[in-house]
């Protein structure tokens, strides 16, 4: 794995030239230091995400996408079975590495279907449209950010608070991002917010990359503990939530960062409206409830020891650290999604999304 630090004004993940390599910003290492990875191999491309040197839903699901490219242009044969089963098991690989996230298997999935789609084609022939693909794959992430951000600027309006937990900005998607989208697509046409990003604890996402982000985009930004969303919500200083995600189940139930679900909690006592905004990609129509959601457990030197020159507790002390909480979608106002806005009951908002892809098709 090979690091490299270069300014921060380009793709966050992205191939290298030669197109042989998967290259991305490391998360874990912001705001203090801008350095490049390259993913050569499957195991670099495995602990970059479950490390979360890539993180974000569709950022994850890109890296996916061609690090999946990249696994098959190392796959020396000429049967499309050999070579099938060897990209199939690469993808098992890449999948376990963060269960929550559905862009993940969801890129993967997509890659192996464009194989085996292909599958009377020289390997050859095949690896290369799998190029095409995994290009496709940001290449329309990126006009979804931009739509996203569309859709949600409509549900705000100049001089607003907004709060955000966690990261959801072109950091851990493509361009404008999803959560974050609408503020800066709004500050380029002359708006102004304050946003009071929560820190976002154990990791601290929102502190390292939300805070970061924000204020490179000239928005005035409060970083706040996640304690204290309660008190900026009582004071009367925010307007509306917004919140990324890394799986929507079918009844509208989200899974994102653990200690969004408490956000929305307030958000409702204070009637404050609390959206979710993400890509269809991250919907999970297969997935009834948020009850059948996997949520990853992680480990516990994160809470007792990480970002500490000494652990803030015992070594015999148990820890419970989910990645992830499950919002009920009784608690959400609105999904933002790049085809609209979705309201409930999204059992049939969400379904119709779906419905009018598949007229278009």
């Amino acid at each position: 794995m090979e690091q490299t630090s270069q300014k921060v004004d380009m793709d966050h993940v992205r191939l290298s030239e030669d197109g042989r390599y998967v290259v991305i910003l490391d998360q874990s290492k912001l705001p203090n230091l801008a350095e490049y990875l390259t993913l050569e191999t499957a195991e670099d491309i495995y602990e970059a995400i479950f490390h979360l040197r890539v993180r974000g839903a569709p950022a994850i699901g890109i890296c996916a996408g061609y690090g999946m490219y990249c696994l098959a242009q190392t796959i020396d044969t000429d049967s499309f079975d050999a070579f099938y089963q060897k990209l199939r098991e690469y993808g098992e690989y890449l999948n376990s590495s963060r269960p929550t996230a559905v862009n993940l298997s969801w890129a993967i999935n997509r890659m192996e279907q464009t194989a085996y789609k292909h599958k009377k084609l020289p390997v050859k022939e095949i690896v290369k449209l799998l190029g095409e693909e995994c290009r496709k794959i940001h290449q329309e992430d990126i006009a979804m950010c931009k739509k996203i951000s569309q859709y949600g600027l409509s549900l705000i309006k100049d001089g607003d608070g907004i709060l955000t937990h966690c990261n959801a900005g072109p950091l851990a998607t493509s361009r404008y991002g999803t959560a974050l989208g609408p503020l800066i697509l709004g500050k380029e046409q002359g708006m102004n917010f304050h946003v009071f990003a929560d820190e976002t604890r154990p990791l601290l996402q929102g502190a390292r990359l939300t805070s970061y982000e924000l204020d490179k985009a000239g928005i005035d930004v409060t970083l706040i503990c996640d304690n204290m969303a309660s008190m900026v919500m009582k004071n009367g200083w925010v307007q509306a939530c917004f919140v990324g995600c890394d799986r929507v189940a079918a009844n509208g139930d989200t899974a994102n960062k653990i200690g969004t679900s408490g956000v929305a909690i307030l958000a409702k006592y204070y009637n404050i409206p609390f959206y979710v905004l993400g890509p269809t990609s991250t919907i999970d129509m297969n997935c009834p409830t948020g009850e059948q959601i996997k949520i990853e457990e992680r480990n516990p030197d994160e809470i007792k020891k990480m970002f500490y020159k000494q652990p803030m507790a015992p070594e015999s002390v148990k820890c419970f650290n989910p990645a992830f909480d499950v919002t009920d979608h009784t608690l959400i106002a609105g999904i933002v999604t790049e085809k609209g806005i979705c309201r409930a009951p999204y059992e049939e908002s969400l379904a119709a999304l779906f419905g009018e892809e598949k007229e278009d098709d």
